[in-house]
């Protein structure tokens, strides 16, 4: 912890940072058993508990390659965390196996329970997710 973060967001910020550093481990290490991650974006796919997510989390990072959340605005209210961040990363496609670059914009709506996140809920435009990757796609490779 730095600079006297403490609490429900130094979880949140820990399990971001596992994200980052492509941690599948320390990422599902910072949630709950019964951990709901829901997304309400239609590309999402939800899952309940720690395990279902470990297993996922292989997958996700490595279909969204040098994924790395920037943390744009963190609010935090007792066990309630919510944060606005850029997501970028090269997507591999699974047609032909490029990485195709984007950047997004989206939301996280946290719950920490006991030190750990119990539930998560992920705000994100997949029609600008597809642009982005289709506008990469087409574009002759350099």
């Amino acid at each position: 912890m730095t600079g006297g973060d403490a609490g429900p967001a130094a979880t949140v910020r820990a399990y971001l940072d596992a994200l980052n550093r492509g941690s599948a481990e320390e990422a599902a290490a910072c949630v709950s058993e019964g951990f709901v991650n829901e997304h309400t974006s239609t590309l999402g796919r939800s899952v309940i508990g720690r395990h279902a997510y470990r297993e996922r989390l292989g997958e996700f990072l490595a279909r969204f390659v040098g994924l790395h959340y920037e943390i744009e605005r963190l609010i935090a209210d007792g066990g309630d965390v919510a944060v606005a961040y850029r997501l970028s990363a090269g997507w591999r496609a699974t047609d032909d196996g490029s990485e195709r670059p984007f950047t997004i914009r989206g939301m996280f709506r946290f719950e920490v329970e006991a030190g750990l996140i119990a539930h998560r809920v992920d705000y994100w435009d997949s029609a600008d997710f597809q642009r982005q990757v289709q506008t990469a796609a087409s574009q002759p490779n350099r």
